[in-house]
């Protein structure tokens, strides 16, 4: 079991904005095993559902807002970088040349947080921590493990990461085109590509870990899940991409060797 650190940079948190909330906590549930716990409605009466693993906070769940809906905006899984200081960080992503989405917000007593989307148009969370860090476990199975960054301009990207959050990179050879990952301090956090298919559009992917790769599969499509791609072998582990009932794509891998600390 791995516990979640909370350094700025790190993607300490994600969560599901969903067409069918209902829908997707059955779907993801009998994939990963979680539970559910509701969480205060907040003043539009909106209920927040937490994925858990025993008490440990894994993910989130939320009804996609109408207005995005409205859009035509798809139901996706979000993505969240931790900040020391919202409202500042914030300010740095749009001097770098991002575009504030959502200004900084309290989040009751959680924390405080904010929507930018990068010069490339993928958009991320930035997340202050107050009484809710983020993520309790990470990089095993079940449980949040990567996160990446699907776009065309991966120069241009990087540059704003860096001095938007601090995100340091470095080129890594994987068997076939070179992966950047992202770094905090000497810790690899992440990774960047671009996009496998021209007509994917610029975001923040997701992983999740998987025990057996394969049987996650299965279990999907049991559940109305569509395989998208693999599953197949990768330098790192078995992975594949998959996308749930409400059509909102996410991976699992099942890497070859488990993080220990």
């Amino acid at each position: 079991m791995k516990i979640s650190s909370y350094e700025e940079g790190r993607s300490n948190w994600t969560d599901l904005s969903s067409t069918d909330p209902e829908a997707s906590k059955a779907f993801y549930s009998a994939l990963f095993g979680w539970k559910w716990d509701a969480q205060p409605a907040d003043e539009n009466g909106v209920e927040y559902h937490m994925a858990v693993m025993g008490d440990a906070p894994i993910a989130g769940l939320m009804p996609q807002p109408q207005d995005q809906a409205d859009m035509g905006v798809p139901p996706m899984w979000n993505t969240y970088l931790a900040v020391e200081d919202c409202d500042d960080c914030t300010k740095r992503a749009e001097e770098a040349g991002g575009k504030v989405v959502v200004e900084p917000m309290d989040v009751m007593d959680a924390g405080r947080m904010s929507f930018v989307m990068d010069p490339t148009g993928a958009a991320v969370g930035l997340w202050e921590k107050n009484e809710f860090t983020g993520a309790a476990i990470i990089d095993e199975p079940n449980a949040y493990t990567w996160a990446e960054l699907i776009t065309n301009d991966v120069e241009r990207a990087t540059s704003f990461y860096n001095r938007a959050v601090g995100l340091d990179t470095e080129i890594v050879e994987m068997g076939g085109p070179p992966y950047t990952t992202f770094k905090v301090g000497d810790t690899v956090v992440g990774g960047t590509m671009s996009p496998p298919m021209e007509q994917i559009p610029n975001h923040w992917h997701v992983y999740f870990g998987a025990e057996d790769c394969d049987a996650t599969c299965e279990t999907a499509k049991a559940n109305g899940g569509q395989i998208v791609v693999g599953p197949l072998d990768t330098p790192v582990g078995r992975m594949a991409t998959i996308k749930d009932p409400q059509g909102v794509a996410f991976s699992v891998i099942q890497l070859n060797e488990w993080p220990t600390e």
